[in-house]
């Protein structure tokens, strides 16, 4: 009986932030009555936590009075901060890019060079709108105090009024204007109109934050330079005993939140060098991870690999896919960039279906909004990658890594393998200084 109840409150237990489905029709929204700040009546706050897809946790909060009608709703992040900070530079081309979503965080900073217009970072809650959307509420923001400004500033009033309507020119789309979104907390998303094939007109980068953006953030690392440099005592881990063994830690769930652990080992790979796996199991959803770090830093030149996939026996080749490496299938106008599924060790098979996976969680974002091109164009793109993992296209597989941090393995034991190319290349400046090289200081210390 015991044993029945139990597993009754397992099969109940719901992940904390839940994908919006039709299977979860009344997903558990919280209600709090709050002040309002329009007519000082008590109004009613509605909190939704819930996943975005291609993005992260967030909490969706809707205001409503009914005495006054005033209405507002902001979106707040929920997830972690990731370990860089994120730059998209988008040219606005054309009524498609003025419609594109965006995700914004409470950190993302918006420029407009061309106005030499700039929306600082945390002057706005995070929000999901478009770009349209986002040129909309700035106009609205500049015009809420003009009544007044007239009064007392006729000047500075007519400068703003001025400027509006150079912001409003931009929407007629009379010549391209260029929208930079910059957010330290690595929390932005531009939508890829084209997707899964490349943005022509918006590029992403990644940059490392200064101490001072870590602390904009709430993030103080812990001073463990003394710790790392202490002396193994006897009793405590050696580096070979925590080669022999599986360390566990607490950590939370990256689908639904909730707390759980994660194994982590340091293995050797042959032929290939010493690598760091973990994997993360969640009793809450049912999720399992796993994911691959190098635990010999970065090579002195970068890592070109190219795999021609033309049967099964291609498909069983090992694969250690870095946190830096991207990937591409030039066959089929791929480039799932260096974020794309994240460190592994899988197969060639595990790299091609992890990539269909990722790019069905994604088309989500492609809903009732979106014209039917987008989502015939998107359903075309799965059946071509199913088409590749029946074995039926032979296709080429791409790993870059500018960190060379990434292995294949080769079906020939003496001699080269005719379907495997490894080439090595000097880094440029933009792949140094996403890996933090430019800035690192190797000699002469003292």
């Amino acid at each position: 009986m015991t044993a029945e109840k139990n597993q009754t409150q397992v099969e109940r237990r719901q992940p904390l932030f839940r994908d919006l489905t039709a299977e979860d029709p009344e997903p558990e929204a919280t209600e709090i009555s709050s002040l309002c700040m329009n007519c000082g009546e008590n109004g009613m706050t509605r909190l939704l936590l819930t996943k975005i897809p291609h993005y992260k946790e967030v909490v969706l909060m809707s205001f409503s009075c009914e005495h006054c009608g005033c209405r507002n709703n902001e979106i707040q992040n929920a997830g972690k901060t990731l370990d860089k900070g994120i730059k998209a530079t988008l040219l606005v081309s054309g009524a498609h890019d003025l419609n594109r979503q965006v995700v914004k965080s409470d950190f993302t900073g918006v420029r407009i060079p061309k106005l030499d217009f700039e929306i600082p970072s945390q002057s706005q809650k995070g929000e999901v709108t478009t770009v349209e959307g986002i040129i909309d509420r700035a106009i609205a923001a500049l015009e809420q105090d003009q009544p007044v400004r007239r009064i007392q500033d006729a000047e500075g009033a007519a400068k703003i009024d001025l400027f509006v309507a150079k912001m409003r020119a931009l929407k007629l789309l009379d010549e391209p204007f260029t929208i930079i979104f910059e957010d330290i907390s690595g929390n932005c998303y531009v939508e890829n109109p084209n997707a899964p094939a490349l943005d022509p007109n918006c590029s992403v980068t990644h940059f490392k934050r200064t101490k001072e953006q870590d602390h904009l953030l709430g993030i103080y690392p812990e001073n463990e330079d003394a710790a790392l440099l202490k002396p193994i005592k006897e009793g405590e881990y050696s580096l070979e005993d925590i080669q022999g063994e599986v360390l566990t830690f607490p950590t939370n769930c990256p689908n639904c939140n909730n707390p759980c652990e994660t194994n982590m080992k340091m293995t050797n790979i042959p032929h290939f060098k010493e690598v760091v796996i973990m994997a993360t199991t969640c009793e809450t959803c049912g999720n399992r991870t796993n994911e691959v770090k190098s635990g010999s830093g970065i090579e002195p030149y970068g890592l070109r690999i190219e795999v021609q996939v033309k049967g099964t026996e291609d498909f069983s080749r090992d694969v250690l896919k870095s946190e830096t490496c991207s990937i591409m299938i030039p066959e089929l106008e791929l480039d799932g960039g260096c974020a794309a599924l994240g460190g592994r060790f899988t197969t060639v098979e595990g790299v091609i279906q992890a990539t269909k996976e990722q790019i069905i969680s994604s088309s989500a974002l492609i809903g009732d909004s979106s014209d039917k091109d987008a989502v015939d164009r998107m359903n075309s793109f799965i059946g071509r990658l199913d088409s590749v993992l029946s074995g039926n296209t032979a296709v080429t597989l791409i790993l870059d890594d500018p960190a060379g941090n990434s292995y294949v393995q080769s079906l020939v034991d003496d001699g080269p393998d005719e379907r495997l190319k490894i080439t090595r290349y000097e880094r440029n400046y933009e792949q140094n200084e996403e890996l933090g090289l430019n800035d690192m200081k190797v000699e002469n210390y003292e």
